[in-house]
Protein backbone atom coordinates (compact mmCIF):
# COMPACT_ATOMS: atom_id res chain seq x y z
CA UNK A 1 0.00 0.00 0.00
CA UNK A 2 1.09 3.67 -0.83
CA UNK A 3 0.49 6.82 0.81
CA UNK A 4 1.02 10.27 -0.23
CA UNK A 5 4.01 11.27 1.67
CA UNK A 6 2.67 14.52 3.58
CA UNK A 7 0.36 14.15 5.78
CA UNK A 8 -1.04 17.33 7.60
CA UNK A 9 -3.21 17.06 10.26
CA UNK A 10 -5.71 20.09 11.81
CA UNK A 11 -7.96 20.61 14.37
CA UNK A 12 -10.82 21.87 12.27
CA UNK A 13 -12.20 21.04 9.11
CA UNK A 14 -12.15 24.51 8.08
CA UNK A 15 -8.58 23.61 7.43
CA UNK A 16 -9.46 21.18 5.10
CA UNK A 17 -11.43 23.30 2.85
CA UNK A 18 -8.46 25.82 2.32
CA UNK A 19 -5.61 23.26 1.69
CA UNK A 20 -7.49 20.16 -0.46
CA UNK A 21 -7.86 22.51 -3.27
CA UNK A 22 -4.18 22.83 -3.15
CA UNK A 23 -3.31 19.24 -3.62
CA UNK A 24 -3.20 17.73 -0.28
CA UNK A 25 -4.30 13.97 -0.42
CA UNK A 26 -3.73 12.62 3.09
CA UNK A 27 -5.29 14.63 6.00
CA UNK A 28 -5.67 13.81 9.30
CA UNK A 29 -8.80 15.40 11.12
CA UNK A 30 -7.95 15.71 14.99
CA UNK A 31 -10.59 17.04 17.42
CA UNK A 32 -10.29 17.57 20.85
CA UNK A 33 -12.97 19.08 23.94
CA UNK A 34 -15.66 19.31 20.57
CA UNK A 35 -19.51 18.32 21.97
CA UNK A 36 -21.31 15.60 20.08
CA UNK A 37 -23.02 17.50 17.33
CA UNK A 38 -19.94 19.64 15.78
CA UNK A 39 -18.05 16.34 16.15
CA UNK A 40 -20.52 14.78 13.78
CA UNK A 41 -20.84 17.56 11.80
CA UNK A 42 -17.44 18.01 11.32
CA UNK A 43 -16.40 14.56 10.69
CA UNK A 44 -18.97 14.33 7.97
CA UNK A 45 -17.92 17.82 6.20
CA UNK A 46 -14.42 16.35 6.02
CA UNK A 47 -15.40 12.96 4.66
CA UNK A 48 -17.46 14.67 2.04
CA UNK A 49 -14.53 17.09 1.05
CA UNK A 50 -12.04 14.48 0.74
CA UNK A 51 -14.27 12.22 -1.42
CA UNK A 52 -15.07 15.65 -3.68
CA UNK A 53 -11.34 16.31 -3.87
CA UNK A 54 -9.91 12.48 -3.82
CA UNK A 55 -7.94 12.99 -0.83
CA UNK A 56 -7.95 9.93 1.83
CA UNK A 57 -9.47 11.32 5.75
CA UNK A 58 -7.66 9.70 9.00
CA UNK A 59 -10.34 10.46 11.34
CA UNK A 60 -7.95 10.88 14.80
CA UNK A 61 -9.76 8.94 17.81
CA UNK A 62 -13.61 9.09 17.33
CA UNK A 63 -14.24 5.17 15.84
CA UNK A 64 -17.19 5.26 16.81
CA UNK A 65 -18.13 7.99 14.37
CA UNK A 66 -15.75 6.62 12.11
CA UNK A 67 -17.96 4.00 11.92
CA UNK A 68 -21.37 5.06 11.30
CA UNK A 69 -20.53 7.72 8.99
CA UNK A 70 -18.48 5.18 6.76
CA UNK A 71 -14.90 7.02 6.83
CA UNK A 72 -12.29 5.10 5.78
CA UNK A 73 -9.54 5.72 8.09
CA UNK A 74 -9.14 5.74 12.00
CA UNK A 75 -5.78 6.73 13.63
CA UNK A 76 -5.97 5.77 17.05
CA UNK A 77 -2.88 6.72 20.11
CA UNK A 78 -1.76 3.79 22.84
CA UNK A 79 -4.44 5.47 24.94
CA UNK A 80 -7.10 5.39 22.91
CA UNK A 81 -6.14 1.51 21.77
CA UNK A 82 -7.48 0.76 25.17
CA UNK A 83 -11.26 1.81 24.26
CA UNK A 84 -11.72 1.07 20.96
CA UNK A 85 -13.37 -2.00 19.79
CA UNK A 86 -11.09 -3.36 17.68
CA UNK A 87 -13.50 -5.91 16.03
CA UNK A 88 -15.78 -3.65 15.63
CA UNK A 89 -13.24 -1.00 13.67
CA UNK A 90 -12.19 -4.13 11.45
CA UNK A 91 -15.50 -5.22 10.48
CA UNK A 92 -16.39 -1.90 8.82
CA UNK A 93 -13.42 -1.97 7.08
CA UNK A 94 -12.16 0.67 8.50
CA UNK A 95 -7.96 1.03 8.07
CA UNK A 96 -5.74 1.76 10.79
CA UNK A 97 -2.87 3.67 12.03
CA UNK A 98 -1.42 3.63 15.55
CA UNK A 99 0.95 6.11 17.38
CA UNK A 100 4.13 4.38 19.26
CA UNK A 101 7.15 5.86 21.12
CA UNK A 102 8.82 3.19 22.58
CA UNK A 103 9.15 -1.01 22.08
CA UNK A 104 6.59 -1.84 24.44
CA UNK A 105 4.50 0.80 22.33
CA UNK A 106 5.54 -0.78 18.85
CA UNK A 107 5.12 -4.23 19.83
CA UNK A 108 1.42 -3.69 20.90
CA UNK A 109 0.90 -1.86 17.35
CA UNK A 110 2.19 -4.64 15.10
CA UNK A 111 0.43 -7.06 17.18
CA UNK A 112 -2.71 -5.32 15.52
CA UNK A 113 -1.47 -5.24 12.00
CA UNK A 114 -1.75 -2.00 12.24
CA UNK A 115 -2.19 0.10 8.09
CA UNK A 116 0.89 2.53 9.32
CA UNK A 117 2.74 2.97 12.11
CA UNK A 118 3.49 6.87 13.43
CA UNK A 119 6.65 7.76 15.05
CA UNK A 120 7.29 10.45 17.23
CA UNK A 121 8.50 12.62 18.09
CA UNK A 122 10.79 13.01 15.78
CA UNK A 123 11.90 16.72 17.04
CA UNK A 124 10.77 18.36 20.04
CA UNK A 125 7.32 19.59 19.48
CA UNK A 126 4.98 21.76 21.03
CA UNK A 127 1.78 20.57 20.37
CA UNK A 128 0.86 18.48 23.37
CA UNK A 129 3.06 17.66 26.61
CA UNK A 130 4.33 14.29 25.63
CA UNK A 131 6.29 11.86 28.37
CA UNK A 132 8.83 11.21 25.47
CA UNK A 133 11.77 13.82 24.26
CA UNK A 134 13.01 13.82 20.98
CA UNK A 135 13.58 10.38 19.22
CA UNK A 136 15.71 11.36 16.27
CA UNK A 137 15.61 10.35 12.90
CA UNK A 138 18.01 7.65 13.82
CA UNK A 139 15.09 5.69 15.27
CA UNK A 140 13.24 6.38 12.26
CA UNK A 141 15.99 3.62 10.56
CA UNK A 142 15.31 1.15 13.51
CA UNK A 143 11.45 1.36 13.25
CA UNK A 144 11.48 0.77 9.77
CA UNK A 145 13.87 -2.16 9.88
CA UNK A 146 10.95 -3.97 12.12
CA UNK A 147 7.94 -2.94 10.78
CA UNK A 148 8.97 -3.46 6.87
CA UNK A 149 6.70 -2.51 4.16
CA UNK A 150 3.86 -1.42 6.56
CA UNK A 151 4.34 2.39 6.40
CA UNK A 152 5.77 4.55 8.56
CA UNK A 153 4.95 7.89 9.47
CA UNK A 154 6.96 10.75 10.92
CA UNK A 155 5.25 13.11 13.54
CA UNK A 156 6.47 15.66 15.92
CA UNK A 157 8.65 19.12 14.82
CA UNK A 158 8.62 18.26 11.66
CA UNK A 159 9.40 21.16 9.18
CA UNK A 160 9.87 21.13 5.04
CA UNK A 161 13.56 21.00 5.49
CA UNK A 162 13.77 18.18 8.00
CA UNK A 163 11.43 16.15 5.46
CA UNK A 164 14.06 15.01 3.35
CA UNK A 165 16.16 13.91 6.69
CA UNK A 166 13.30 11.91 7.90
CA UNK A 167 12.50 9.92 4.51
CA UNK A 168 16.88 9.34 3.97
CA UNK A 169 16.32 7.55 7.40
CA UNK A 170 13.54 5.72 6.43
CA UNK A 171 10.17 7.50 6.83
CA UNK A 172 7.81 7.01 4.45
CA UNK A 173 5.41 9.66 5.38
CA UNK A 174 5.80 13.09 7.09
CA UNK A 175 3.28 14.91 9.13
CA UNK A 176 3.14 18.21 9.84
CA UNK A 177 0.85 20.86 12.43
CA UNK A 178 1.98 23.43 13.80
CA UNK A 179 4.54 24.31 10.90
CA UNK A 180 1.59 24.39 8.61
CA UNK A 181 -0.92 25.91 11.43
CA UNK A 182 1.60 28.56 13.30
CA UNK A 183 2.93 29.53 9.80
CA UNK A 184 2.14 33.22 8.66
CA UNK A 185 1.50 31.78 5.22
CA UNK A 186 -0.25 28.52 5.52
CA UNK A 187 -1.07 27.96 2.07
CA UNK A 188 2.62 28.66 1.18
CA UNK A 189 3.53 26.44 3.45
CA UNK A 190 1.60 23.44 2.07
CA UNK A 191 2.74 24.38 -1.21
CA UNK A 192 6.07 24.27 -0.18
CA UNK A 193 5.43 20.57 1.95
CA UNK A 194 4.14 19.23 -1.24
CA UNK A 195 7.41 20.27 -3.55
CA UNK A 196 9.54 19.02 -1.19
CA UNK A 197 7.25 15.64 -0.90
CA UNK A 198 6.24 15.33 -4.18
Amino acid sequence: MTLPRFYPIFDDVSWLQRMLPLGVRLVQLRLKDRPAPDLRDQIARARDLCRDYGATLVVNDHWRLAIDLGCDWLHLGQEDLDGADLGAIRRAGLRLGISTHDDAELARALALSPDYVALGPIYPTILKRMNWHRQGVEKLTTWKSRIGDTPLVAIGGMRVDRAPGAFAAGADVVSAVTDITLNADPEARVRAWLEVTG
